[in-house]
């Protein structure tokens, strides 16, 4: 009769769930509709969305959650900048060595995503080149 949607997102199920609180389906068989398949969501998972949505909830979306805080700023963008700048035949390694508390995997990320550089026969060169270069 119908076909199981593969992979739905999230605020698709809520979506769901939060119509058919609305017509005041209960919990228990609104897990049990199949559209999504069996395994997207747990009968406990629907009664949490239905009682934050009976509580006044609108948003289907995950809401911010706090992390671990970034590390790269503007500032320390800079520093590593200058410190290419001082010698193109840079290595991800030296940098480690010029600034230890920061991972290889964030100074790698800096360079080749904040910094636009590429690594170009053993020299980093700025992928953009204009006139100035």
């Amino acid at each position: 009769m119908f076909e199981t949607i593969a992979d739905p997102a999230d605020c698709e199920v809520r979506s769901v769930i939060r119509f058919l609180n609305a017509k005041e389906v209960k919990p228990a068989e609104i897990h049990r509709v199949e559209i999504y398949g069996e395994n997207v969501k747990t009968e406990g998972m629907v009664r949490k969305w239905v009682r934050q949505f009976n509580d006044g909830r609108t948003n289907v979306r995950d809401e911010a959650r706090s992390g671990r805080p970034s590390v790269v700023n503007d500032g320390l963008v800079a520093k590593v900048n200058e410190k290419i700048r001082e010698n193109k035949r840079f290595t991800i390694r030296m940098l480690f060595g010029e600034f230890p508390q920061i991972s290889k995997t964030v100074l790698h990320e800096i360079v080749t995503n904040r910094l636009n550089y590429r690594e170009l026969c053993s020299r980093w060169d700025p992928k953009m080149l204009t006139d100035v270069h």
